[in-house]
């Protein structure tokens, strides 16, 4: 059964086995998650970002845009919020928090 497998994955596959790709695959720089992870540690070590840096609104945005931005991330977050996994649960308390705070600078008290 597993040379068949085999075979069929080295013909879908132009002939190359899963070892080959693997090692092709990061020649040009890695993937794009290569690239995401190696940027997210310096980001974290960094100096401490503000609510509306962590949730990705610049200064000039439009309130209507803003709105929409604080609307996907909060349902987002507030999924995760109630997440088993504790470093998921803590990073969704956090985002929460800058999610009200942003809401609250930019459109008053809740």
């Amino acid at each position: 059964m597993f040379k068949i497998l085999k075979s069929l994955s080295r013909s879908l596959g132009g002939g190359k086995t899963a070892e080959a790709k693997a090692q092709a695959a990061p020649k040009a720089g890695g993937t794009l998650l290569d690239k995401v992870n190696k940027g997210a540690p310096a980001a974290q070590a960094g100096s401490p970002k503000s609510a509306e840096e962590r949730c990705g609104i610049p200064a000039k945005m439009p309130k209507n845009e803003i709105r929409a931005q604080l609307k996907i991330l909060f349902r987002r977050y507030n999924r995760s919020a109630s997440s088993l996994d504790a470093k998921t649960r803590a990073e969704a308390d956090k985002m929460l928090d800058a999610i009200v705070e942003v809401r609250e600078k930019h459109f008053g008290e809740i």
